[in-house]
């Protein structure tokens, strides 16, 4: 059986790896530009903000795999909801670095087209694990 999540097909198998999960590869593009932004940052936020900003963007993806490797759709739903705060809470952290003038507007509004992005993406996905229940 094929269905269609977020216009594209996925095959019903019988073993699919977290990681061709198109939400979980957009996530980790995210959380990999999210640390090399954190590289410019003054070395005092190292275990400040900068150590935030990766935790949450790395829990995002971390959230999605772990969910993943659930039996249940029901646990795989919950750990998706997580990521969706953690994604919430990176765009928070990132805001605190245009309020630290650690980044500009334009860089803000960037990750935000990037966070906005992700959270669609796992959107369809939770629609699709809701279905599923």
């Amino acid at each position: 059986m094929v269905e269609k999540l977020n216009g594209t097909f996925m095959n019903e198998k019988a073993y699919q790896s977290f990681t061709e999960l198109e939400v979980w590869k957009k996530a980790r593009e995210l959380k990999n530009e999210i640390k090399e932004l954190t590289y410019g940052f003054p070395p005092e936020e190292k275990f400040k903000l900068t150590d935030q900003l990766i935790r949450a963007s790395r829990s995002v993806t971390a959230s999605i795999a772990e969910g993943h490797g659930r039996y249940t759709f029901k646990d795989q739903l919950h750990f998706c909801i997580i990521a969706r705060g953690s994604l919430s809470e990176t765009h928070n952290h990132l805001i605190d670095a245009l309020d630290c003038n650690y980044i500009n507007q334009e860089r803000l509004e960037y990750f935000k087209l990037k966070i906005e992005a992700v959270e669609r993406l796992l959107n369809g996905y939770i629609s699709f694990l809701r279905k599923n229940l």
